[in-house]
């Protein structure tokens, strides 16, 4: 008889008639744990007033996890590093490339993010990473960095797992133009089939897609998830599991032979799948997904991870550290319609950025892309020790230096350019092209109010503008959206030479100073800041599309 349940692999078993039959072996028990859009959060969030994440606290509940089942992967999907916290973003995401490698990270692939600083930047950060990148779409990749594969087998517990990577279709529009050297992002779909096809063909059992994609939302009628990484899902062919990123949005769901997966981002959260494994075939025989809030209260966190990022935040603290203004009121990255990422409706944020952008200039407007727009401008009520913050009572709420640099982690720069009325229209159109969809494009404005109809089509849905008045008010005269008027104009370098589908003027401008220095300096001489909601973009609809309800 066959014996079942032995791990014997290639033993048989003799009976008293001398006849032989091969012992079948158990499955296998194997495990993936992923982290979604990490950011460079070395340091835990204040989420609900709890600590929350952080590298020494999830590189602690990962290594619980893995003395529960050592057979385990450890994986992310793209944007691992860009827009991180000052501690790590002041030494070029140094710090958290050698944190990722500490909590066991063996595998990641690129988001637009990685792009921010250009291939060669990226290309000592490929060097630095103790684990191994991977991506298929990407054409000519070779050509411009080193040490980047299709995809990669990993043996996990005697299972070959083959993990594909894919990066974003979109990332070239989200990074500035050049950015990606000579690479061109292919077709995500098409690109991940013939790689889960090379990576079968050289013995993997088990495929993995880690995927810079993610879901957009989740229909109220049918309870089914859409956006980039349900389309991927429901087209590749064979995968195993799916792991997607880059929207911030939690999900677990079965899509063909995947499950698919993504976290909350920065590691809010993160997801641990058990998978039982036949070893002979691949075949999985049961899946499920766990997502977790590591809570930093819960473990000890890695010391090893504390010390090693101890000597950089003694770096930073004295400079970071500096209060260089107040606010009357919290000044969150959310937006007025309770977008959490300020991406739908006019922000607090974005206002003063804007406003500031303007300080002390003659220019008529600024606009900038609430995507360059990454967190609150004020300190958190509740005391975070990671942070550059001071502990405080409320009101007023402190602004530091360090925060600042949170809110505007890319180093940008304030350039001005002349523009006719019909190129700031432009402009103005490309803000709103994607609602009623989140996009980072979205612009935040000052100088001028707009008026837009969200069910007209894209690029004639700016009905009007006028200036705002002394003020601050939507009362002054009206704006020219002509091409026989002529405006100075101030936004970020990166929305200058085309970045997130905004008129390439770079010929044109001229170069002020870094933004967030431009915003240290305007709260600095106008502190105490009293900023408000004040009417400077409406939306209206003479459609079906319903705009963005204004909370109260």
């Amino acid at each position: 008889m066959t014996l079942v349940g032995l791990a014997f692999a290639g033993c048989t078993q003799t009976d008293s008639s001398s006849t032989t039959e091969p012992v079948t072996r158990a499955p296998v028990r194997i495990q993936f744990l992923d982290v979604s859009d990490w950011h460079g959060q070395v340091d835990p969030l204040t989420v609900d007033g709890k600590q929350v994440g952080g590298a020494a606290v999830i590189s602690s509940y990962w290594t619980a996890d893995r003395a529960a089942n050592p057979n385990t992967l450890t994986l992310t999907a793209g944007d691992a590093i860009g827009a991180s916290l000052p501690v790590s973003a002041f030494f070029d995401d140094t710090p958290a490339i050698r944190a990722l490698g500490m909590m066991g990270v063996q595998v990641d692939t690129f988001g637009n993010h990685n792009f921010d600083k250009g291939t060669a930047f990226l290309q000592t950060k490929i060097d630095e990473a103790s684990f191994s990148y991977v991506s298929a779409n990407l054409a000519r990749v070779e050509d411009n960095l080193s040490g980047v594969a299709p995809y990669k087998i990993f043996d996990v517990g005697g299972v070959k797992v083959g993990v594909v990577g894919i990066t974003n279709p979109d990332a070239p529009t989200l990074v500035k133009p050049g950015s990606f050297g000579t690479i061109d992002v292919t077709d995500p779909i098409p690109a991940a089939n013939a790689a889960r096809a090379h990576a079968m063909a050289e013995g993997a059992q088990v495929t993995v897609a880690i995927v810079h994609m993610g879901i957009t939302g989740v229909d109220p009628a049918t309870g089914l998830a859409f956006g980039p990484l349900i389309d991927f899902a429901n087209n590749v062919g064979g995968f195993d599991f799916i792991f997607g990123d880059h929207t911030d949005l939690q999900y677990s769901g079965v899509h063909g032979t995947a499950l698919v997966v993504e976290n909350r981002s920065k590691g809010r959260t993160y997801v641990r799948v058990a998978a039982s494994v036949d070893p002979e075939n691949g075949r999985v025989i049961s899946r499920d997904a766990t997502f977790v809030t590591p809570f930093a209260s819960a473990v000890t966190p890695d010391q090893a991870i504390l010390d090693m990022l101890a000597p950089y935040r003694a770096e930073l603290v004295t400079l970071k550290s500096v209060v260089i203004g107040e606010s009357a009121v919290r000044i969150p990255r959310g937006d007025s319609c309770g977008n959490s990422a300020g991406r739908t409706c006019e922000s607090l944020v974005g206002n003063v950025i804007t406003d500031a952008m303007r300080f002390e200039t003659a220019a008529d407007f600024a606009i900038t892309n609430s995507g360059g727009i990454r967190a609150d401008l004020t300190c958190p009520s509740t005391d975070n020790p990671f942070d550059f913050c001071p502990p405080f009572v409320a009101p007023p709420y402190p602004i530091t230096n360090g925060q600042v640099q949170t809110v505007l982690p890319f180093g940008n720069i304030v350039v001005s350019v002349t523009v006719n009325g019909a190129e700031l229209k432009a402009m103005l159109e490309n803000g709103v092209s994607e609602m009623p969809g989140v996009n980072g494009k979205f612009a935040q404005v000052s100088g001028l109010c707009f008026t837009y109809d969200i069910a007209l089509p894209r690029g004639s849905r700016v009905l009007g503008a006028v200036r705002q008045a002394a003020d601050g008010s939507c009362t002054g005269a009206p704006v020219d959206l002509t091409s026989a008027s002529s405006y100075l104009v101030l936004e970020n370098d990166f929305m200058a030479v085309g970045g997130d589908g905004y008129p390439n003027v770079a010929t044109r401008i001229s170069t002020l100073d870094f933004m967030d220095a431009t915003v240290i300096h305007a709260i600095g001489h106008a502190s105490p800041i009293a900023p408000a909601i004040q009417g400077r973009i409406t939306c209206t609809t003479s459609g079906l599309t319903a705009c963005p309800v204004v909370l109260p």
